[in-house]
């Protein structure tokens, strides 16, 4: 839990809320922190001892401990991006999250989203930007049209994200953006329900779990909306059973088309009787109201169950 991006404090809970939930008849966990200047095991009384790089292991009391499996909880980079997911398969450590290839590939919304529209699979219109190009307001707009949405190509947690209604606003959430990434993707407004789908790995099957409606407060399901309470989640959403098992159909197909393991979480927006992608997150929030836990237990799976099975699917790889 941790890791090296503004999205930090959000995989501390997360991963404190895995610790809390994991079967001890099971599994004995340990709760690893990872940051840019310090790996460390925090143990029962909150004393760090330095994780070994070399081999992911942690010497307490003279005694070496290597680990069976690393379930990851860790939003953003290193975690979300594929370098942790690397690093544990040149070690032989079995994750619970998708692989590197995949995780680098859906952590780029640009790259995510190329890869999934010859199937089918429909999103925005977008316009990209990396930093250093030259910024023309005119040809932004003509593409993309207002109200349009500014985000780093590379970011979670809505961090670095602003909706702007006029071109003179585009600057600013150009600026905004690239504080957080040096890639940005500009996208059309689409009008339309949001929805949060679920996809996971369980018990061997890939199964959609009832999916969330998003009812922001604010112009968009941004930071507060996500985590400050400004926001109505509602689980099943309401949408039509023929909508839901549409949107069910384009979530999974994705899941698939990318050979995904573990658990992602898809955003799309209904427009016109057709679900639009906006991204897919791999490594999703955890907390105890976080989407996937919540769209688990209507369910039916408790949290213990969601994260014995993603450890055991890990183990068993």
């Amino acid at each position: 839990m941790g890791g090296y991006s503004s999205e930090y404090k959000i995989s501390l809970i997360s991963g404190n809320v895995v610790y809390q939930f994991l079967d001890t008849t099971k599994f004995k966990g340990y709760r690893i922190h990872i940051f840019k200047e310090k790996w460390v095991y925090v143990d029962e009384n909150e004393t760090e001892f330095p994780i070994d790089k070399n081999d992911f292991s942690v010497t307490v009391a003279g005694t070496k401990t290597t680990f069976d499996a690393v379930f990851n909880a860790i939003h953003g980079t290193p975690g979300e991006d594929g370098l942790m997911q690397a690093y544990f398969e040149l070690l032989g450590i079995p994750q619970t999250s998708c692989d590197y290839y995949q995780a680098a590939l859906t952590f780029n919304k640009r790259d995510l989203l190329s890869v999934l529209k010859p199937y089918g699979i429909k999103t925005a219109t977008s316009y990209y930007l990396n930093k250093g190009d030259v910024i023309n307001e005119a040809e932004i707009v003509n593409k993309v049209g207002l109200p349009c949405f500014v985000k780093p190509n590379k970011s979670g947690s809505s961090f670095g994200i602003s909706k702007v209604k006029a071109a003179d606003e585009l600057p600013i959430a150009i600026e905004v953006a690239y504080k957080e990434d040096n890639e940005i993707i500009i996208e059309s407004f689409l009008d339309g329900t949001e929805v949060s789908v679920g996809v996971i790995n369980y018990k061997g099957t890939v199964t959609v779990l009832p999916i969330t409606e998003i009812v922001s407060e604010n112009d968009f399901f941004d930071y507060e909306a996500k985590y400050l309470g400004k926001s109505q989640e509602i689980t099943p959403a309401r949408i039509s059973s023929e909508m839901t098992a549409k949107v069910s159909a384009v979530a999974k197909r994705a899941y698939e088309i990318l050979k995904m393991k573990g658990f992602s979480r898809s955003e799309f927006i209904i427009v016109d009787g057709e679900p639009h992608m906006l991204e897919m997150n791999t490594i999703p929030g955890l907390t105890t109201e976080s989407l996937i836990p919540q769209q688990a237990k209507a369910a039916g799976i408790s949290l213990e169950d969601l994260f014995t099975n993603a450890i055991e699917l890990a183990l068993k790889k």
